[in-house]
């Protein structure tokens, strides 16, 4: 399975694998866990192909960036956020289109209410938000501790996680046959199941969004546009709804036949709708037009 991140940078004494395609103005992609930038694989194209430059990058402890050796390096979600400035710094970035999934979700909330100005539209994907993670099973593992997790044997490690993540699609033998075994490479082995534990799991704290929450009508500002499979099992679709009360202005796209990973379930959908945002809300906020 081809990835889209080609080189790579140091931001904050870490390794970061990134890529940027095309031409035109800038969108960011952030993924979420237990992902990677591979998920964006099949929306990339289409907005480069809608005139956009797409910057993407493997989140720390993530994909194919630096899995850091020390467990107590912070990878959670406001320890993203200065990773994405560094980011945006290498790139040279004052302003983007940010696209979050997830995780990342969080992550963008963050960056969006500590720095509005910074960001020509904001959309959210089966994002986390609030107090909507981890799952009642993940908590339980959690208060177990994850210790003996990741020291189960690799058979089972990869048979667990494979009917986890299958779990996050709606076309599941579509899935199976084509990425599976892929985003399960990525959280397995000698270097990927500790990773997946100490660098992911062990960083699914509400504290993050819970604490910029009460702001989040702050982002009235800017576009805000919030996309959600109608089938996700991960992120149920009543978190949709109050992501869209808490951010006036904000629009709301739910997509039938998807599950928690839309962009595997639905890219035609998902790149649809992103591009038309952006060229329609993203480009009033950029003309200084008020928005409705």
């Amino acid at each position: 399975m081809p990835h889209i991140v080609t080189d790579h940078v140091i931001v904050q004494g870490m390794r970061i694998a990134y890529g940027v395609h095309g031409a035109g103005e800038p969108v960011v992609l952030l993924h979420g866990t237990p992902s990677a930038s591979l998920i964006w694989r099949n929306v990339m194209p289409r907005l480069v192909e809608a005139g956009y430059q797409v910057h993407v990058f493997d989140l720390l402890g993530y994909g194919h960036s630096e899995r850091p050796w020390d467990p107590a390096v912070d990878t959670s979600i406001s320890g993203q956020v200065p990773i994405l400035e560094g980011m945006l710094a290498h790139w040279g970035l004052d302003s983007v289109h940010l696209v979050a999934h997830d995780f990342g979700g969080g992550i963008a909330q963050r960056f969006a209410v500590f720095f509005p100005e910074r960001l020509r539209s904001l959309t959210l994907i089966d994002t986390v938000s609030f107090d909507s993670y981890p799952s009642p099973r993940t908590r339980e593992q959690m208060a177990a501790g994850l210790d003996t997790l990741t020291r189960m044997p690799d058979a089972e490690h990869r048979a667990h996680f494979r009917d986890w993540l299958l779990g996050a699609v709606y076309h599941q033998e579509r899935f199976a046959s084509e990425t599976l075994e892929t985003y399960l490479g990525l959280i397995s082995g000698p270097i990927g199941q500790a990773s997946l534990f100490q660098h992911q799991i062990a960083h699914y704290d509400p504290k993050h969004t819970l604490e910029v929450a009460p702001r989040l009508a702050e982002l009235a500002t800017i576009p805000v546009q919030i996309l959600w499979g109608e089938n996700d099992a991960w992120q149920q679709v009543d978190w949709a709804h109050k992501l869209h009360a808490a951010i006036p202005g904000s629009v709301l796209h739910l997509i039938p036949e998807c599950g928690h990973f839309a962009m595997e379930d639905q890219p035609d959908a998902i790149s649809r709708l992103i591009g038309r945002f952006l060229t329609e809300r993203g480009a009033e906020f950029t003309r200084g037009e008020k928005l409705q």
